[in-house]
């Protein structure tokens, strides 16, 4: 599957536009089960891959999932990283901020959650809220910051505030994996009302997510200026498209994958005393 179609890494010229959000490339609704087999088998590599990555021990990945309400986030983490070893992965939810996060700077609640070295990380959404949902509803007016902080333009230093940690990340060994599961407005809809049709997905809904798709034109801007202004060669954007899931899922294990690829961790070898004493252990093993 060619992903470069899907990979932003400058933004500058990008419109959210032009990828279409029922873009699956080649593939059709026939080709469901060729390609969810395609997900299992990249899951299944990606696991081996991982296990190379944690004995390494010198790299890390974290993947960034940001999407509107109902695009399929959970999902997709559930299916991407079902045959992952937990012990070296782990998921990360940003939700409102409390009221000790709001005391730091926005990047506090950020660090703490950082996969270590040999590890993968994934957020399910990220510092990138404090440019959507933040702006959308001009929330530093309300939050604990100096006034002279405020004014001006508080999303251009905030743009290059997050590419500066970015590129921190990048240059101490963490791989930056940014999605955005672009989702049109329709399958939104389709999605919600299944949330309250279906007796078993109705704890899924929240009224929020209808107060926050009155805003859905203020949203795609801010989606689409986050991506302008935040695509970069050492963490780019990948733009999935979202209305169909399976196919959604699966480009997002090809995006994983390829990144690991990309890694190529190797399994430590010992110098050559050690593996002697390793023989010398056989040995006696083996005569017990």
């Amino acid at each position: 599957m060619d992903i470069s179609k899907f990979c932003i890494t400058d933004g500058s010229k990008f419109e959210l536009d032009s990828i279409h959000c029922d873009d699956t490339l080649d593939y059709t609704k026939k080709d469901r089960a060729k390609v969810e087999e395609m997900l299992h088998k990249n899951t299944l590599e990606s696991a081996e891959l991982q296990d190379r990555l944690y004995a390494h021990n010198k790299q890390s990945v974290l993947m960034i999932i940001q999407a509107t309400d109902a695009a399929g986030k959970d999902g997709t983490i559930k299916n991407v990283t079902s045959g992952l070893n937990p012990q070296g992965c782990s998921v990360s939810c940003f939700k409102a901020p409390t009221t000790e996060e709001l005391d730091h700077d926005y990047l506090w609640r950020i660090n703490r959650q950082l996969p270590q070295r040999g590890t993968i990380g994934v957020f399910n959404r990220s510092h990138y809220e404090e440019v959507l949902v933040v702006k959308v509803h001009n929330l530093p007016i309300k939050q604990q910051l100096p006034e002279n902080l405020v004014k001006g333009d508080i999303w251009k230093r905030r743009y290059r505030q997050i590419n500066d940690f970015e590129k921190y990340l990048a240059e101490n060994g963490v791989v930056i994996i940014k999605i955005f599961l672009h989702l049109s407005k329709d399958e939104q809809k389709k999605r919600i009302l299944s949330r309250i049709d279906d007796p078993s997905k109705n704890w899924k809904f929240s009224a929020g997510d209808l107060d926050e798709r009155e805003h859905w034109d203020e949203y795609h801007k801010a989606f689409e200026e986050m991506i302008q202004n935040t695509s970069t060669k050492h963490a780019p954007w990948y733009v999935v498209p979202a209305d169909s899931k399976w196919f959604a899922r699966t480009l997002v294990s090809e995006i994983l994958l390829k990144t690991l690829k990309d890694i190529d961790p190797q399994y430590p070898q010992l110098p050559e005393d050690q593996q002697k004493i390793l023989l010398h252990y056989r040995e006696i093993l083996a005569a017990d």
